[in-house]
């Protein structure tokens, strides 16, 4: 029921959650707000780059509303002229209806729900609307004058254009369907057409996806069947051309191999070639470098009653570096879980291919993308190529976080949720299993499995997607309790003992320490064989002990140390207090050490992101003077800092500045905790070294 229209976008770190997330209700429709996270630190060239694939992504607006239903230009330009011109009374209940009706048919990019596709029923007379005609010059209205009488059918008469996709049984799909994907053809002689092509192409291991981006039209005079493709000179030929305008500039941004992806685009466009398409879609499978990334094209057949023909859409994103390091570790995976998928052996696949998982923030949305927005994306459809190359999967962080912020609030874990420790868990980690159950719908659930010999993918004709995209989501959820998506790392290790579930706490805790168990023997040798040498080195150097040689270089006296140490026996009760507090407010028999760092409180949690603790940072040391702010500001700008957990990397933090005229290099692992914040103070070093060194101003 609520949906996403994401009518308003800016770009710039996240609102804070005092800002409206919502902005708009009708019916059963929430306008929400998304925005744009991190666009601000991509090079010029990738956000010239992103503007130019931006507005190649607005120009098939028309496109799908033509798709949709014949009547909806000049249904939605009528209302457009009425709207913008109308000079009567705008507080009367008929105007209200109006207005609605025109904002359903924005957001549905036409007269048909978007989920039921049952067609709006208006809450204003005909003769209101004619009245309001009236009312407005006629050259206003230029050639949707001669179309007035189709547009009040098509808005009033409930006959006409009932539905827009009918896919009841016993019926001719295509003559009771409203979508403009077929031109007075029906179901049987739509069938019998591509039947005959797939059997003049049959044993070609490469099959194009026949009619994908075609009208199938009849000939009035002859009977005959034939293809309206959508291509430069053919359908929508005005609309293409300016999508290639665009595409040209962004190739002319772009770098190897995005610039000949792009290209080759272009040519499908002006051909309507589909084996152009596929050669695109292997190329944009195989680009995993590049940060920025689109969408163009006619993709999704889920508005084709026979699943065969793909609405126009648009998207344009780039790479949320952070969180992709949940998907590369899920993708990286792939084959496990594959292997143990509980289905048939016969129907897994014995190598997965290509497994490109990715957490994208969007920039721009368009056509069948918008305003009704998708929260991840699995491509390219063709069956040969995902078998072949592998496919491409991306999650839309931005878009599920505006969803989750605006769902805050509304009621809906107080009304349904009967116990309140669910609650506090649905509101703590509701957001992240959204997004695990994504990934593994996008990033597994599609590309999983294999058919069975003989079967092509389309046998199921209307219900094809539909089984597909149920398929996907039962894979995602049949592995999300799995213990498989609890990969536990040395960085990780942190965040799992602070969690208020002792049960996750003590299985880290016990994981960990197996794991360092097992070289036991091997640690305790090492740690033999360094006090042996500390000893025979201090005594071969005239040191009393290796304590005061290992103090020395410092100029800190061992009385200084052993002060240290019996300040620290003497505090040892006020210690103990705080264990016995512990115990009490956990109710639990004995204090472990993984109950040493979990929360007592429920009432505050702090969660930062990178960005968010850098800008606390940044303000904390402003006293220090704008020089100090500036090295540190440009320590994050500059990529001075490695900032996330990666493969073969070790925990702490690690500030190296010993080589001279380079600025430093840090190393850390940031949790979203305060804790990441109190590591990134270090940063002063970074300050006080190149102002040793003479590399900042005197």
């Amino acid at each position: 029921m609520t949906l996403a229209l994401p009518l308003l976008a800016s770009c710039g770190a996240p609102a804070a959650d005092d800002r409206p997330w919502i902005v708009d209700r009708f019916d059963d429709i929430k306008v929400i707000r998304y925005e744009v996270p991190g666009f601000e630190n991509l090079p010029l060239e990738q956000k010239e780059l992103v503007y130019y694939l931006s507005e190649a992504a607005k120009c098939g607006r028309d496109i799908l509303y033509d798709q949709n239903c014949p009547a909806n230009l000049p249904v939605r330009r009528t209302l457009e002229v009425i709207y913008e011109n109308y000079r009567g009374d705008r507080t009367t209940p008929e105007w209200k209806a109006l207005e609605k009706y025109l904002k359903k048919v924005w957001f549905a990019n036409g007269i048909h729900h978007h989920y039921s596709n049952d067609k709006f029923t208006p809450e204003f007379t005909e003769g209101y609307l004619l009245d309001a005609i009236e009312t407005i010059p006629e050259e206003k209205f230029g050639s949707l004058n001669a179309l007035r009488g189709e547009v009040c059918r098509a808005i009033f008469d409930p006959a006409v254009y009932p539905t827009k996709l009918n896919q009841r049984a016993g019926d001719d799909l295509l003559l009771t369907s409203s979508s403009n994907y077929y031109d007075g053809v029906s179901q049987a002689e739509a069938e019998r057409f591509y039947a005959e092509m797939a059997a003049a192409a049959a044993g070609d291991p490469e099959p194009v996806s026949y009619g994908l981006n075609s009208q199938l039209a009849k000939a009035p005079a002859t009977g005959r069947l034939h293809e309206r493709t959508w291509r430069v000179g053919g359908m929508y030929s005005p609309a293409i051309e300016r999508i290639v305008y665009w595409l040209e500039k962004a190739a002319s941004v772009a770098r190897e191999p995005q610039k000949t992806n792009i290209e080759t685009l272009v040519a499908y466009y002006r051909s309507g070639d589909l084996k152009e398409f596929d050669r695109y879609n292997i190329g944009w499978v195989k680009d995993t470098v590049s940060n920025v990334d689109f969408v163009n094209g006619f993709i999704e057949d889920y508005g084709d009653p026979l699943g065969r023909k793909a609405a126009w859409e648009g998207n344009v994103n780039f790479m949320d570096s952070a969180a992709c390091r949940r998907t590369e570790i899920i993708s990286a995976n792939a084959q496990w879980f594959e292997d143990h998928s509980p289905v048939d052996p016969a129907f897994r696949k014995a190598k997965v291919k290509g497994v490109s998982a990715k957490v994208i923030t969007v920039a721009m949305l368009g056509g069948d993308c918008f305003p009704s927005t998708p929260i991840g994306i699995n491509l390219p459809n063709a069956d040969w190529i995902r078998k072949e190359y592998g496919s491409k999967s991306v999650t839309i962080d931005n878009i599920t976080y505006a969803y989750d912020r605006a769902a805050h609030g509304n009621g809906f874990n107080e009304e349904f949720v009967l116990r309140a420790d669910d609650r506090e868990r649905m509101d703590r980690y509701g957001k992240l299993a959204d997004d695990l159950h994504t990934d593994l719908h996008e990033c597994l659930g599609h590309g999983s499995g294999q058919l069975a010999p003989g079967v092509r993918g389309g046998e199921l004709r209307s219900y094809t997607s539909t089984l597909e995209e149920a398929r996907a989501d039962l894979f995602g959820l049949y592995y999300l309790g799995d213990g498989k998506m609890v990969e536990l790392t040395h960085a990780r290790y942190g965040s799992m003992l602070e969690s208020p579930n002792r049960a996750v706490r003590k299985a880290a805790y016990e994981r960990m320490m197996k794991a360092y168990g097992a070289y036991g023997s091997t640690f305790a040798a090492t740690y033999a064989g360094n006090v042996k040498s500390d000893v025979f080195m201090a005594k071969a150097h005239g040191y009393q002990s290796a304590r005061e040689a290992a103090l020395y270089p410092d100029d800190i006296p061992v009385s200084v140390y052993d002060n240290l140490l019996k300040a620290v026996h003497e505090a040892l009760p006020v210690l103990h207090a705080y264990c016995g507090m512990r115990k009490e407010a956990f109710n639990i028999p004995t204090v472990h050490m993984y109950d040493l760092y979990a929360p007592m409180t429920k009432d505050f949690q702090m969660k930062l992101t990178f960005d968010e603790a850098y800008e606390l940072l940044l303000e904390a040391v402003a006293p220090l003077g704008k020089d100090y702010q500036d090295v540190v500001r440009s320590a994050k700008d500059g990529g001075w800092i490695d900032v996330y957990e990666n493969k073969g990397k070790t925990t702490g933090a690690y500030s190296n500045g010993s080589a001279y005229g380079v600025h430093p290099y840090v190393l850390l692992n940031f949790r979203p905790e305060l804790d990441g914040l109190l590591t990134l103070k270090g940063l002063r070093m970074i300050y006080e070294r190149n102002k040793a060194e003479g590399r900042i101003g005197k």
